[in-house]
């Protein structure tokens, strides 16, 4: 019988991909964007921020403090990839976000499951106008070239069927026609590249969409289908351990400690409701890939929250940044 022996769950903003010193170039970007996500669920401008907030961070928005969480963060990746690899699963459930990597407005699915051969990464086109930043993000990403995962079409279509079978009207896909236009991203690149240590795992990726409306999937639909597919999975008469993985939050693109904090301490306590009531407004833009944690803890409920780990990652002095969080279930 297959069997969920390990569960994780990882930020995967740019933040950890570059070094601390350079994340002022990522922060000179947040200075630009007209459409910075509030909990409430406003968007406002940086300097709207700015008039709001005033500059409370401008005490850790400094080399120094980027430097330090940079290396906290890093020591925990590095555990979880030490966790995952003492898991020894045959296979790897990732729960990640869709950005327009795969998908497009054109379709765009509410949640769907790749139950293809091997999946693709996109590689993302660098321009001249692009961000000098964004090469070295891409490649941890593995979107800096076109990269071949090895996936598992077998239990990907068990999956299907299964959630069919128990009404979810499930979304699928099996192929990537040109990985220079649409391929699999960064949710996915990210927990491969840092955490796999180049070990050839099989994939099951589950895609939310969680960043674009009008079908994005509320929190309470990410937790129930969640519940349904550890059902399925220790129903399954493969002979499989299964680790689960969500890729990306916590809060951006400006930092919600609050926010963060109530998430993980509903997913330590077990708190199911907390986590189902997630508003909308709490789970806009960037703040929306905690849905791929809300799914994870609910597909994680035979096993224990261990260890987490926080870190606010405030890039400027207005807030924004991301909420860079970790933890593991065993």
């Amino acid at each position: 019988m297959a069997k969920i022996v390990f569960s994780m769950a990882a930020s995967h903003t740019p933040m950890l991909t570059l070094e601390g010193k350079r994340w002022s170039e990522r922060a000179a970007d947040d200075l630009k964007n007209k459409a910075l996500n509030l909990s409430d669920g406003r968007y406002v401008s940086y300097d709207e921020l700015a008039r709001e907030n005033g500059a409370p961070y401008a005490d850790v928005a400094t080399e120094e403090k980027f430097l330090e969480i940079e290396a906290a963060t890093q020591k925990a990746l590095d555990r979880m990839a030490d966790e995952l690899e003492k898991a020894a699963p045959d296979v790897v459930v990732i729960v990640g976000d869709d950005q327009a990597e795969l998908f497009s407005l054109s379709n765009m699915p509410a949640i769907s499951i790749f139950y293809g051969e091997e999946m693709l990464t996109h590689k993302r086109h660098i321009g001249p106008q692009t961000p000098s930043w964004v090469g070295a993000v891409m490649k941890g990403y593995a979107m800096d070239d076109v990269y071949a995962f090895p996936a598992h079409p077998d239990f990907a279509l068990e999956l299907i069927h299964g959630l069919i079978d128990n009404d979810v009207d499930i979304g699928a896909a099996a192929k990537v026609d040109d990985p220079l236009k649409a391929g699999f991203g960064h949710a996915y690149g990210f927990i491969i590249d840092r955490l796999f240590r180049g070990k050839s795992i099989p994939v099951v990726p589950v895609l939310l969409n969680t960043y674009y409306p009008p079908n994005a999937p509320t929190a309470r639909r990410a937790y129930d289908i969640g519940e349904k597919l550890a059902r399925l999975i220790s129903s399954s008469p493969r002979d499989l351990r299964v680790a689960v993985a969500a890729s990306g939050g916590l809060s951006h693109f400006v930092v919600d400690e609050k926010l963060d904090r109530k998430v993980l301490d509903a997913i330590r306590s077990g708190d199911a409701a907390t986590l189902r009531g997630l508003t909308r407004g709490e789970l806009n833009s960037g703040s929306s890939e905690i849905l791929n944690w809300v799914m994870v803890a609910a597909m994680s409920q035979g096993l224990k929250n261990d260890w987490s780990e926080y870190y606010p990652g405030y890039r400027t002095p207005a807030g924004t940044g991301t909420g860079m969080a970790f933890a593991t279930w065993k």
